[in-house]
């Protein structure tokens, strides 16, 4: 993933300086950022302190590492991974079993 320009808690001040008081246009006239950014920076990170940042981060590589490991195929799929008994022929066929 790309790193940004900033980090937490850069943008955590800069949305503090627009708290504060002074206006939008300026803050993001200051660092040279747009409009969007700052809301969407606004949206992520409005209210957060610097180590609630810190640990929103750690949660979020957390997540995309389990993810990543959830949506990895095994090496079981689909050849042992069948809705059948699991036996199979040599051939790789599922083995017919007889009900009568």
């Amino acid at each position: 993933m790309k790193r940004g320009r900033f980090r937490e808690e850069q943008i955590i001040a800069i949305l503090k300086e627009q708290e504060g008081g002074m206006a939008t246009a300026e803050v993001c006239r200051r660092p040279g950022i747009s409009s969007p950014t700052f809301y969407n920076w606004k949206s992520k990170y409005g209210g957060l302190e610097v180590s609630e940042a810190g640990r929103l981060r750690a949660l979020e590589e957390e997540n995309s590492r389990l993810t990543r490991r959830a949506a990895k195929p095994t090496s079981c799929w689909p050849r042992r991974c069948s809705i059948t008994s699991g036996r199979r022929e040599p051939s790789g066929d599922p083995v017919s079993v007889d009900k009568g």
